[in-house]
């Protein structure tokens, strides 16, 4: 018994079911009469209460700070530590997932990107339909903005023509990187790949094996997108994926705040840049992912193989 309401109710209940006076219970239990006769002042709140419920129900991952900006955004003002008092008194605290290991030792820090289009991230995500059959989604994001620039999913993503031809369409309605990061995966050291970066010329960066804290953007990506989509939803069909995965990019980059870009939405951040910066970005955050074409059916190496010795 530790909140003033449970001292209460334990004094209630001496009284109630014992017959003891309030003064012998306080004595018996060791609490002071002051706070059992106290009554509270505060209002009870109960709108904002509500509201708040809603809204932690609709984005279960979201914590109370995030939930704070988006009551701002509706004209709810009230102070972050009533906010969180209000959040743990209602039991919305989202679980939290177990202690890992740290490594030892120092880390290099990794370069900030700090215009639009220095660097993107690459990363693949793994998920099953609900009848067993597996999907992947291709993520990438623009490390400066923080925007997620395509969700592409299929049955089947191939490095062997598949991910350079939505790369070169990324590139044409957005603009050339200065760098793309990915790991050491097959699909992004084919031959296709590596064609595609001489090609356009873009430096092209592998993390080092089993190190995914050097690709650290795309990664905490990846754990938005399975903590709030992912894991909250059954996708019967693949279309139904698509078109749920563009409607969760679309509230990423417009709608939901993000912490390290002091509570702004990635397309809000964007628009901060000088628009020379972003001249070649012809659609905003909110237009559609580029579109999904089949795999390519036969032997797409004998296209894409560079010559060897």
């Amino acid at each position: 018994m530790v909140t003033p309401a449970e001292k209460r109710n334990a004094v209630s209940h001496l009284v109630a079911a014992h017959g003891m006076s309030e003064r012998r219970a306080c004595k018996a239990t060791g609490f002071c009469r002051m706070t059992i006769r106290y009554e509270t002042t505060r209002p009870d709140d109960r709108v904002l209460r509500e509201r708040l419920t809603e809204l932690a129900r609709e984005r279960r991952r979201f914590g109370y700070r995030r939930l704070h900006v988006l009551l701002r955004r509706e004209g709810i003002v009230v102070n972050h530590k009533k906010l969180f008092r209000l959040y743990r008194e209602e039991r919305l605290g989202v679980r939290r997932r177990g202690g890992r290991k740290r490594a030892l030792g120092t880390r290099a820090p990794m370069q900030v990107a700090l215009r639009p289009n220095d660097r993107w991230s690459l990363d693949f995500v793994s998920y099953q339909l609900t009848d067993g059959r597996r999907f992947r989604i291709l993520t990438i994001v623009d490390d400066c903005t923080r925007e997620n620039i395509a969700l592409i999913a299929d049955t089947s993503l191939s490095g062997l023509l598949r991910v350079a031809n939505e790369l070169d369409r990324l590139v044409a309605t957005r603009g050339k990187p200065r760098m793309i990061v990915s790991d050491n995966g097959t699909e992004f050291t084919s031959n296709a790949i590596l064609s595609c970066a001489d090609q356009s010329r873009v430096e092209w960066h592998y993390i080092a094996p089993g190190k995914p804290i050097q690709n650290a953007f795309i990664e905490s990506f990846n754990g938005h997108l399975r903590g709030e989509l992912l894991n909250e939803t059954l996708f019967t069909t693949l279309a139904q994926a698509r078109v749920l995965l563009g409607r969760w990019r679309v509230d990423y980059n417009d709608a939901r705040p993000h912490s390290r870009l002091g509570w702004q939405t990635p397309a809000e951040f964007a628009r901060t840049f000088p628009r020379r910066e972003t001249a070649l970005r012809n659609s905003s955050s909110s237009a559609p992912p580029p579109a999904v074409h089949p795999a390519p059916k036969g032997n797409p190496n004998r296209q894409s193989q560079l010559g060897t010795g």
